[in-house]
């Protein structure tokens, strides 16, 4: 039988003592005094961009923004909501860093640990608020039907979480074992009321999960008050707040709330999936529309192959096609392979290698590459849509 490491036992220090190099207020990105400095390439790959999101906008077509997590530790949280607020993107998501780093600027104004120091003394990612707030809201989230974005946007916004008392959840999860009852068949297929039933069944269990943290935590009924002083500089709040979908598609294991007891990976599941699955849904709505992958080498193609197979799965049983659309890839890495001229590089050629370029490239629609710092590529697209 396998052993397994004791969170508990982890020496879980404030995150008021964490020493950071990130700071918010100074770091963050003003759209209007920001210098740009793009290549000619990535300077018409913005202007280009900007022209299909204007008529994507105009006919209803999906348009989408995925980043990673540097995006946020740039400072690009108001240029993000800028994009949102303007109705210009209509789903952003992110990975599980891009979520904590954003949160950790709205609760404190500062993030970015030092990883090799902290990781030297064991006190890497080991910080109490970041670990207790994030997993819990999550807990939460999943028992209410929100997804991992969601419930992040909605803590800030909400300056807090409302805890439902242990009668609640109790009905909840009785609830779970009543529906439990239906009929079984060799080859269960769900109809609409089965489908109930299944999610009462789930419901059920995250009340389960959620009591189980009330009683680990000591966690008393109603509001547990958590101020954002800074969250104006967060996404996921002016995201929640704008009623623009906000989700996450995290890695188990490679962020730093995993190290916190409070840790719950079968919420984090429920609420991710929610995620992935609204993401794919907004992918079968890209006929005409534009998918931007800004700064995330590994998240971003790997879901948007799954979720755009899964859609057009859907779309052939309706006689539709899902092929008209434009992805903009932009990183920091150089590469001299055009993609749409020359197709997939050679397994010898190094852009053969640049997985992410190779994945959209093979996606059908249109692919363009821009090697471009992710502040120049965002405030200057914003500066395009907004004159």
């Amino acid at each position: 039988m396998a052993n397994y490491l004791n969170r508990d036992a982890l020496d879980i220090k404030p995150l008021s003592q964490r020493v950071n190099k990130l700071d918010v207020q100074r770091d963050c990105v003003n759209p209007e005094t920001f210098d740009v400095v793009l290549s000619p390439e990535a300077q018409a790959d913005v202007e280009n961009a900007a022209q299909e999101i204007r008529r994507a906008k105009e006919t209803g077509a999906a348009r989408i923004l995925t980043y990673g997590a540097h995006a946020i530790k740039n400072g690009l949280g108001k240029v993000l909501a800028r994009l949102v607020e303007g109705g210009w993107i209509t789903r952003l998501t992110t990975n599980g860093a891009g979520v904590i780093h954003d949160w950790e600027f709205a609760y404190q104004g500062y993030s970015g640990e030092d990883v090799q120091r902290y990781t030297s003394q064991g006190q890497f990612g080991i910080w109490n608020e970041t670990g207790f707030y994030i997993n819990l809201a999550i807990v939460l989230g999943a028992y209410r039907g929100l997804g991992y974005g969601e419930s992040i946007g909605e803590m800030i916004e909400r300056q807090g979480m409302v805890i439902p008392t242990d009668q609640e959840l109790y009905y909840a999860m009785l609830a779970g074992v009543d529906c439990a009852n239906f009929p079984q068949t060799s080859h269960p297929v769900l109809d609409a009321d089965e489908a109930s039933e299944a999610e009462t069944l789930e419901r059920a269990a995250a009340a389960a999960e959620l009591l189980r943290a009330k009683r680990r935590f000591a966690l008393q009924d109603g509001l547990l008050a958590i101020e954002h002083p800074y969250r104006d500089f967060s996404i996921a709040y002016r995201a929640h707040k704008a009623n623009v979908p906000f989700g996450c598609c995290p890695m188990i294991g490679c962020d730093i709330i995993y190290t916190h007891p409070a840790n719950n990976c079968a919420a984090i599941g429920r609420a991710a999936q929610r995620d992935f699955l609204a993401f794919a849904n907004d992918v079968g709505k890209l006929n005409g529309g534009v998918y931007l992958s800004v700064g995330s080498a590994v998240l971003s193609p790997m879901i948007f192959e799954k979720a755009l197979s899964m859609a057009r799965n859907l779309a052939r049983q309706e006689n539709r096609a899902i092929s008209n659309f434009t992805i903009h890839v932009v990183d920091i890495a150089s590469s001299s392979w055009d993609w749409n001229q020359n197709g997939e590089p050679p397994m010898d050629n190094p852009a053969y290698y640049l997985r992410y370029c190779k994945t959209f490239s093979r996606m059908g629609g249109k692919m363009t590459y821009a090697s471009a710092d992710n502040r120049s590529w965002l405030v200057a697209l914003l500066r395009a849509l907004e004159s």
